[in-house]
């Protein structure tokens, strides 16, 4: 791997970079001055551990999936238990460190995007820990079908700021807030939620995940006293995958990132970037999109409003063309068919998101020696997809 990427500049060989009006600028030299002088801070950092371990709950379990191993019948399966992060997600790992980076650059209020909810109450949380003011943007289609984050960040004292046009989904979302901190960049901080955006979100968020991928490198030796044969995470703009994948680059380890595969690629409905996209400049950064020969932004569909966008952050795409990362997708169906398989065997019922990722796991480790070792990021809990599975399967609450 090359120890320069990204750049300067925030460039991933020809991904990435800062693709924002000159509004924006002033904020984003200011951050990423004030992420290079405090993640370097002892004081920071020290704060920063603490909360991990005694507030986020970390480190997270590495869990040996027995009942889905055996009931596969191939390679062993270890789920990295990001699930039982307070708030139910690893998102508190990256908006907890932004809030606490906010309130040292002396600002006032945060605000974020979210899709499946789970960023937003991981930066409410943050923000009513960190005593700052809190809106979150969110699209109405995301709203309705994720009820109960909504009311869970109203609880925790953030404005909820309802989009009602374009998809109403995530991409709508991102847009609403890159224009409120267009108008507010004096007291307000963008808690970008993925490893996407313009530099130095990509790296920056990669690096509050990336203790991840740490944890789980020293957990897998201490039980198998071997690295894993492959590793599996779902990617939506990607920092879940990257935060496990990262500290794995080195070794030679298959990895897999799953997008979300919608009603199928030719069917036109899903977020497979990789799979039915191409490179083009979106929302401050350029990457791989769903876009059609004229450049407009396609729509995009999944059941996993957290998977729902048009884009996918940077790294991946140049990781991707190094053949470093493989990148697959999983339909709905098989989404929902993993979200039921991991709830009835190990009676660990996971957000729809990752069910990707489960999904993908049940396809590769049957072809696998009983011997092999597969770490499966399980990045949230499915209490907040009940609701939306039991609607989807004509189920009455």
């Amino acid at each position: 791997m090359n120890e320069k990427v990204p750049d300067n500049k925030g460039h991933f060989g020809i991904y990435g970079g800062r693709f924002v009006p000159e509004t924006l600028m002033p904020a984003l030299i200011e951050l990423e001055a004030a992420y290079r002088k405090y993640i370097k801070d002892t004081t920071f950092l020290e704060e920063l551990r603490s909360l991990q371990k005694d507030f986020i709950g970390r480190p997270t379990p590495l869990y040996f999936a027995k009942n889905l191993t055996e009931k596969l019948g191939g390679a062993k399966i270890y789920l990295k238990r990001e699930d039982l992060c307070h708030t139910g997600a690893h998102k508190i790992n990256n908006a907890l460190a932004q809030a606490l980076l906010a309130k040292r650059m002396g600002k006032s209020r945060i605000i974020a995007e979210t899709g499946a909810g789970q960023h937003g109450v991981a930066t409410a949380t943050g923000a009513a820990l960190a005593g700052l003011e809190c809106e979150i943007y969110m699209g109405s289609e995301d709203i309705r079908r994720q009820s109960l984050n909504v009311f869970r960040m109203r609880l925790l004292g953030a404005r909820v700021s309802e989009v009602n046009v374009g998809s109403r989904t995530l991409k709508d979302a991102i847009n609403e807030a890159l224009r409120d901190w267009t108008t507010n960049v004096g007291h307000t901080h963008y808690v970008l939620g993925t490893a996407f955006g313009p530099h130095p979100y990509p790296v920056m968020v990669r690096n509050f995940q990336s203790v991840i991928g740490n944890e789980a490198r020293k957990q897998i030796l201490q039980v198998e006293k071997k690295l894993p044969d492959c590793l599996i995470a779902c990617v939506g703009g990607g920092s879940n995958s990257i935060g496990l994948f990262f500290a794995f680059l080195k070794d030679n380890i298959r990895m897999i990132g799953v997008e979300a595969g919608g009603h199928g690629i030719a069917s036109g409905e899903h977020a497979a970037r990789f799979a039915g996209g191409s490179i083009g400049v979106f929302q401050g950064c350029k990457s791989y999109l769903l876009q059609d020969d004229d450049g407009n932004v396609l729509g995009t569909h999944s059941v996993s409003a957290g998977l729902d966008y048009a884009s996918v952050g940077p790294e991946h795409s140049f990781l991707r063309d190094l053949k470093r990362i493989e990148y697959t997708y999983a339909t709905d169906e098989e989404a929902l068919k993993a979200f039921e398989l991991l709830s009835r065997t190990e009676g660990i019922i996971p957000a729809l998101e990752s069910a990707h990722a489960v999904a993908e796991a049940a396809k590769t480790a049957p072809a696998l020696p009983k011997d092999s070792v597969i770490i499966v990021n399980l990045s949230g809990r499915g209490d907040k997809d009940v609701q939306e599975v039991a609607r989807i399967k004509g189920i009455e609450l």
